[in-house]
């Protein structure tokens, strides 16, 4: 085995990357991809139809279902919660749940929900707490529920100048025709 795995977590997928590391009380159903250097934390669930990247931190407390799909280098916060279907009834199943795919990058903090069916993009960030029910562009930053844009960011994480240049690592973002939920064009 070329990835770590605790004694007390069940993996039943074969499709486990290198380096990756499955703490305590996770779950991993047979169909799921985990991609390598994956961090897994404690008291999770991956159902079968999911894809995780590389370098992907799961923390504790994270359920992960069907049609999810998350990218490379992506931080998902303790608690947050993912949804597949918006119309759920108990033994009623869609033919195909909604698929909401987190591009490379993006983080999500503590406690967040994420409404399916959704994208997040490359190096988005979500504020913990909130609640996502539309895609979020790249290098934007949402927070509140529901959330809502709050500034531009850098892949870096940090909040770009009103010349859109970060400060930390003078990255400049260039943004044209970008609409972002009632906000001015820029």
């Amino acid at each position: 085995m070329s990835y770590f795995q605790h004694a007390q977590s069940i993996v039943e997928s074969s499709n486990i990357g290198n380096k990756t590391r499955i703490w305590a009380f996770a779950h991993i159903l047979p169909g799921a991809v985990i991609g390598e250097n994956c961090n897994i934390n404690d008291h999770t669930f991956i159902e079968n139809d999911v894809i995780l990247g590389n370098n992907v931190t799961v923390k504790s407390g994270v359920f992960i279902w069907d049609g999810i799909r998350i990218h490379d280098n992506v931080f998902i916060g303790p608690n947050v919660t993912f949804t597949n279907d918006l119309r759920p009834r108990s033994k009623q199943y869609p033919d195909k749940f909604l698929t909401t795919t987190i591009e490379e990058g993006a983080s999500i903090g503590a406690n967040a929900t994420i409404i399916g069916g959704i994208t997040i993009g490359k190096y988005a960030m979500i504020g913990a707490g909130s609640v996502v029910t539309k895609s979020i562009p790249a290098n934007t930053l949402w927070y509140g529920n529901p959330a809502r844009f709050k500034s531009y960011i850098c892949n870096c994480g940090e909040q770009l100048n009103i010349s859109l240049i970060c400060e930390r690592c003078e990255m400049t973002l260039t943004i044209k025709n970008l609409h972002i939920s009632g906000e001015d064009t820029i």
